[in-house]
């Protein structure tokens, strides 16, 4: 029998309850090690707009594609993508275009879970489109990892304020990082209307209306961690206590905040 998988992280504080009404759907993903020097797939089931595609991966990987099905999330929906990595597997998960955090017609706010869980040995790569924060929307995204002392992880998120010539909705993100059963990160970002004061000032996202970071947990940063650096006028590559980096960075567009990461992924990641 394989070895179990992480223990889940601690619930977060609930947000304000959403109506049934809402669409709930979920996606999960299993993957574990074929003995061929592969990785197989033995659970990949989406529901809803959560649609799941297996597509070519680099050799030994299992790699996964998150397909949109229908519009969502919109105002009271609540979307789950579950990924657990096994013991040597390894697994690169992707989506297919851009999520638009829409409204719904009485204004509730719709969340967006992610969960992974790496095993020991296993690397995973969460490499999703850009979120796009639109008018009139209110989105509270949760992602929440649990790694083995010797897994590695590769991690991307990027948010985007407002379609062209549009103001953002309310977006509040949180992402919760434990290694080896220990907090390795904790952070949350909150923008748009309601957002605590200051949040497009000089000390937040200054007036740029994309923002991302890229998490590279990966034991070898044990041996030869990289030093912090300044990677351009608006973004910085920050050491954590432990074996991981992260990049943090902000751009006037998706595509300027995507050759800045991509950068740092050709640098740190793999």
């Amino acid at each position: 029998m394989a070895p179990a998988l992480p223990a889940a992280a601690p619930a977060l504080p609930a947000g304000p309850a959403l109506p049934a009404a809402g669409l709930r759907a979920t996606a999960r993903i299993g993957a574990v090690r074929d003995g061929r020097g592969g990785t197989a797939l033995p659970l990949l089931a989406g529901e809803g707009p959560l649609a799941l595609r297996r597509t070519r991966g680099e050799e030994g990987e299992a790699s996964v594609m998150l397909v949109g099905a229908m519009s969502a999330p919109l105002g009271g929906d609540h979307l789950t993508v579950e990924a657990e990595a096994g013991p040597g597997a390894r697994l690169c998960l992707r989506s297919a275009a851009a999520t638009l955090a829409l409204p719904g017609r009485g204004g509730e706010a719709a969340r967006y879970d992610v969960r992974l869980a790496l095993a020991a040995d296993s690397a995973v790569r969460w490499l999703p489109e850009p979120l796009v924060s639109v008018r009139g929307s209110d989105l509270r995204v949760r992602t929440t990892v649990e790694l083995a002392a010797t897994a590695r992880l590769l991690l991307r998120e990027e948010q985007v304020l407002g379609r062209t010539g549009e103001s953002p909705g309310r977006l509040l993100s949180r992402l919760t990082v434990n290694r080896d059963g220990r907090p390795l990160l904790d952070q949350e970002v909150a923008c748009g209307p309601g957002a605590p004061g200051g949040w497009d000032g000089p000390a937040g996202i200054a007036g740029h209306r994309a923002l991302g970071q890229l998490l590279v947990v990966d034991p070898r940063f044990d041996r030869d961690p990289p030093p912090a650096a300044l990677l351009g006028e608006f973004a910085a590559l920050t050491p954590l206590a432990g074996p991981a980096v992260l990049v943090t960075a902000l751009a006037p567009d998706a595509l300027r905040l995507r050759e800045i990461l991509d950068g740092a992924m050709r640098t740190y990641g793999w």
